[in-house]
């Protein structure tokens, strides 16, 4: 039973361990980053400085504190972000802003450092050496920003074959000649905190669509779901059955072996009951006639029943008397 129950809760933690993959660190981008602020967004305080925003990927909320934000690839624990802000739980598919302005003392989301002269700026993860997202900046002028043209994807986002397929599909109605759509671009006018680019009027089911026209990809999907589904039930019935036929099996050897030992005990001296009825039963046979027989089980003993007439053949009870006719003279 052991056995099995630790095969359940390595399954339950392979689940949860997929579970937390989709929705952690990893899914965090560096998203867009301004270099010289001079006359957009201000800070809580009614400063401009440069600054740098984070997006969420993911479908699920992932914590950054314990992370790290740096400019320096030899110095990748420059700026750790605080632990125990609320305000580090970002959001599915939200944005977070940084601003570098180089007085941490301003709160979580001021960091250590500024964007002056700055050629790279990297986002790594708690442990302090993976570098979860980094970004290459080029020489932006006052108040652009450099952007991803869609908010988390580009060149250093991993992306499945499906995706791949429909934002190629996209990009490719919505800019054929533009390279840039491949990742990231500079832009005029920053927008902090808020999507970089709108996508309006194509639907996931459309995008789907156009991908997989006649819906093949769809049906593969739900079968090879469906079957894996029943393999797996399969083969958790089936030693859920062994189980319970083992634990039935060793329940009757202990059974067996219980009675045998039990048989074996001393005895000498003893007369059981059912002895002394058998006994009894045998001289009471033997006493009446009609029962001793040397083979009772050769013997065949009839009565013989004669009597004048049969009574349920009997014609008397069926015929009426004769009648007879008195005459008048």
């Amino acid at each position: 039973m052991k056995k099995y129950f630790k095969l359940f809760i390595l399954l339950a933690v392979l689940l949860s361990t997929t579970s937390a993959f989709a929705q952690n660190i990893s899914d965090m981008r560096l998203n867009e980053v301004v270099v010289t602020n001079t006359e957009g967004f201000e800070d809580d305080y009614g400063y401009r400085s440069g600054w740098i925003e984070l997006f969420n990927t993911s479908y699920g909320t992932v914590n950054i504190a314990g992370c790290y934000l740096t400019d320096d690839p030899n110095n990748l624990t420059k700026y750790m972000i605080p632990k125990g802000d609320v305000l580090t739980q970002i959001k599915p598919r939200q944005h977070i802003l940084f601003w570098a302005d180089g007085i941490k003392e301003k709160g979580t989301f001021h960091l250590n450092f500024t964007l002056d002269g700055v050629k790279e700026i990297l986002f790594v993860s708690a442990d302090g050496r993976t570098i979860v997202d980094k970004v290459v900046l080029p020489q932006l002028d006052t108040n652009q920003s450099y952007a991803r043209k869609v908010d988390g994807e580009g060149t250093n986002k991993q992306e499945s074959f499906v995706y791949q397929s429909i934002n190629k599909s996209m990009k490719a109605k919505a800019n054929i000649d533009d390279p840039s759509v491949e990742g990231w671009v500079v832009c005029a006018n920053p927008t902090p905190s808020t999507n970089n680019i709108t996508l309006d009027g194509v639907s996931k089911g459309a995008q789907l669509k156009e991908v997989d026209p006649y819906g093949l990809f769809l049906t593969i999907s739900a079968m090879l779901v469906t079957f894996l589904s029943l393999i797996i039930l399969y083969f958790i019935f089936k030693r859920i059955g062994k189980f319970h036929i083992q634990k039935k099996s060793a329940n009757a050897k202990e059974a067996t072996k219980t009675v045998a030992n039990r048989d074996k005990a001393d005895t000498s001296g003893q007369v059981s009951a059912e002895t002394y009825a058998a006994i009894s039963m045998a001289m009471h046979l033997y006493k009446i006639d009609n029962e001793a027989h040397d083979f009772e089980n050769t013997i065949l003993t009839i009565h013989k029943e004669s009597k004048s007439y049969s009574p349920w053949s009997s014609k008397i009870y069926t015929l009426r008397e004769t009648p007879q006719v008195n005459k008048r003279k």
